[in-house]
């Protein structure tokens, strides 16, 4: 009998996985990294590891990574903001996201890249909330009119608000967390609660070349320390800040996001953690780079093996592209890495949406991919054998009928809606003369409509009455702390 097991993709070897992961941990173990957190230096110290005299940088040894590997869980569930289980983190599961915290919207109409406001960052919210083949949100756009030392916990309010998916989210600032664990507990009702039922994971980004900042290491202790998932994310650019070499920029990637996993579970052991990055290669011609590379593609899905390997959920920013609005460049570089990461077993791909090096946000762009989502899932699903024969019985069955295609057949009503992914009509496949009847428009107009159709009249997820209360509570007193007494108008959608 054939074997039906769905096989991962793999790019290494298991003797070149072995071989990172040793180098990466000779890295921690010699050369070491800069901690600039006083109480993560506290928690290093207390566990064996090795601290400098200026107790700036940190030597971890092979056996601290090797026990807090093994104290990390393989996997953990998500839950929205009504307790409802959305997906089990690890294992086989690929879910998408919208990449996170874009400085600037495409706004189609003009034809331009734009600061956003409220009223995008609101716009993103609920449209992601409508589209099914996004299992989470992000707080993917940095609006514009608040103070920046304000953003990431008015960027979660607004996510809280108007979205019941869970939140893919982080903090720019150290008081951040409080405000924002607040909200998360006030959806939830304790923090007990919480822990049990995640509703947001913190991304934790470690400077390169191996560094942990006093903000990222805060984020990675309170979120331990909270039951809250984690998520590292680091990001080595091959050539500038990482070794040039695919190879060399793993090796980094490996020992940052090691000594990551090291500070968060010594910490609170056990707590939900998940191995992840957004590295890039550098484009030296341009000085830019590029997430939509294929280089950057093969670390990405090769760390995602590595992770694997080590037992733990992963995720990468993938399924975006550097192209500054939704075209052709923004179509392949996007379905190539959604594929890419899908058939790797990334189990969180964020990037869905992002144009411009993960700085802009395109509501066209959100709309189209999910559609390159909803068509990888279906790859990933494989291929049913949905009777005792693989299609024989059909095929007899026909052949003793009268009928002269099978398209009137019950085999075929049973099964075509399991089998066939249909888009929506944002993906053109009709006849030439459907395509002109229709105006003979391009793929980013279709999308265009769609994101008016499901704003102008949407199917809102809101919170309820006094969940916005409270969370309307702590967001304008925290507000305050920062000369802000009016926040900009966030109802905006409420009345829809």
């Amino acid at each position: 009998m054939p074997d039906r097991r769905k096989r991962r993709l793999s790019i290494l070897s298991p003797q070149d996985v072995e071989q990172i992961i040793n180098e990466a941990i000779q890295t921690l173990e010699e050369i070491g990294v800069y901690v600039e957190n006083d109480t993560a230096i506290e928690l290093l110290d207390g566990s064996g590891a090795k601290v400098s005299d200026d107790r700036k940088r940190v030597f971890i040894s092979a056996e601290l990574c090797d026990r807090c590997v093994e104290s990390a869980p393989s996997s953990f569930s998500l839950f929205n903001r009504e307790g409802d289980e959305v997906a089990s983190i690890g294992g086989e599961m690929v879910i998408f996201d919208p990449g996170s915290a874009a400085i600037s919207v495409y706004d189609f109409a003009k034809k331009q890249i734009r600061k956003p406001n409220t009223k995008d960052a609101i716009e993103f919210v609920a449209l992601t909330d409508q589209l099914p083949s996004y299992a989470a949100q992000s707080t993917g756009i940095v609006p514009n009119d608040v103070p920046d030392s304000l953003a990431d916990r008015y960027r979660l309010f607004l996510s809280l608000v108007y979205g019941s998916k869970p939140v893919i989210t982080g903090t720019f600032e150290k008081d951040a967390f409080g405000v924002m664990l607040s909200m998360l507990i006030a959806c939830r009702g304790g923090t007990d609660a919480l822990a049990a039922k995640p509703l947001a994971i913190f991304d934790c980004c470690p400077s390169p070349p191996l560094m942990w900042s006093d903000l990222t290491c805060q984020a990675l202790i309170d979120c331990a320390r909270n039951g809250v998932p984690a998520e590292t994310v680091s990001m080595p650019l091959s050539g500038a800040t990482a070794p040039v070499t695919i190879t060399g920029s793993l090796v980094q990637h490996t020992a940052e996001s090691l000594s990551g996993l090291v500070i968060h579970q010594l910490a609170n052991p056990g707590a939900p953690i998940v191995y992840g990055g957004a590295p890039a290669i550098f484009d030296m011609r341009k000085a830019t780079t590029p997430l939509g590379a294929v280089e950057t593609m093969m670390i990405d899905i090769a760390y995602a093996q590595i992770g694997k390997t080590l037992g733990l959920p992963v995720h990468a920013y993938m399924g975006l592209s550097d192209a500054k609005l939704p075209d052709y460049q923004a179509g392949f570089e996007t379905a190539m890495g959604a594929t890419l990461a899908a058939l790797a077993g990334v189990n969180i791909v964020s990037g869905p949406g992002m144009l411009n090096f993960v700085s802009c946000q395109s509501l066209e762009k959100l709309v189209l991919d999910h559609e390159i989502c909803a068509m990888t899932h279906r790859l990933i699903d494989g291929i049913a054998f949905r009777e005792t024969t693989a299609g024989f019985d059909a095929l007899k069955d026909f052949a003793d009928s009268a009928s002269r295609s099978f398209m009137t057949t019950e085999h075929t009503r049973r099964f075509f809606r399991d089998e066939v992914y249909y888009p929506s009509d944002v993906v053109d496949r009709g006849t030439q003369g459907d395509w002109e009847q229709g105006g003979s428009t391009r793929a980013s107009e279709r999308a265009h409509a769609k994101v008016r159709e499901l704003l102008d009249n949407p199917e809102l997820s809101l919170a309820d009455d006094d969940l916005i209360g409270e969370l309307e509570a702590i967001i304008t007193a925290d507000a305050k702390n920062f000369g802000v007494h009016e926040l900009p108008d966030w109802r905006v959608l409420l009345t829809k």
